[in-house]
């Protein structure tokens, strides 16, 4: 897989790009085929911590996207290439589960991964996905800005309404540099 690879306030140096790409060549061995999309990877230094954002865009519609900071590059990048590896064997468990049949999503995904010791079982992902609380809200239309000042009121780190110039369900968030993010639908 090809990854256009940037940097904000860091130069990316060639030890470092050759160290991305040894790291994320790691999840080649998931894929059946090469993927033809590309994916991204910045890295960034902020407030003296090392950051690294990777997105991978997957067939389907499917996003695999991991972020870390720490107080090294590499460390950071290394985490990162953990989370995706772990994100795409949660996938790959949830879509041989869900879909049996040939043809579907599952065929994106490597059948078997044996020899590196690191395959998730049924067991493991069924703890991570165990679903502990269902909520319902009535929306009220608001627009972004009250919908931030409300998602602040509460506390959260995101809310969900209905956008009353759009007449659709938004999610505002906040994100890690302590702006905001709005989500919606294509």
């Amino acid at each position: 897989m090809n990854y256009s690879i940037r940097g904000q306030q860091i130069e990316v140096t060639e030890a470092l790009r050759d160290y991305v790409d040894k790291k994320l060549s790691r999840l080649d061995k998931y894929f059946d085929a090469p993927l033809a999309s590309e994916g991204h990877v910045t890295l960034s230094v902020v407030r003296g911590l090392h950051v690294v954002e990777v997105t991978i865009p997957l067939s389907g519609g499917v996003v695999l996207r991991a972020e870390d900071r720490s107080d090294d590059m590499y460390a950071s990048m290394d985490a990162v290439a953990d989370k995706l590896e772990r994100q795409i064997r949660k996938h790959k468990t949830k879509i041989n589960r869900k879909f049996r049949q040939e043809g579907s999503l599952k065929t994106l995904f490597v059948e078997n991964t044996a020899g590196n010791g690191n395959v998730a079982t049924m067991e493991d992902i069924d703890d991570d996905l165990e679903l502990v609380r269902t909520k319902r809200f009535n929306l009220k239309p608001m627009d972004v800005e009250e919908a931030i000042l409300q998602m602040n009121m509460v506390g959260h780190n995101f809310f969900v309404f209905s956008n009353i110039d759009t007449q659709e369900i938004n999610v505002v968030y906040k994100r890690n540099d302590g702006k905001y993010g709005l989500i919606e639908k294509e």
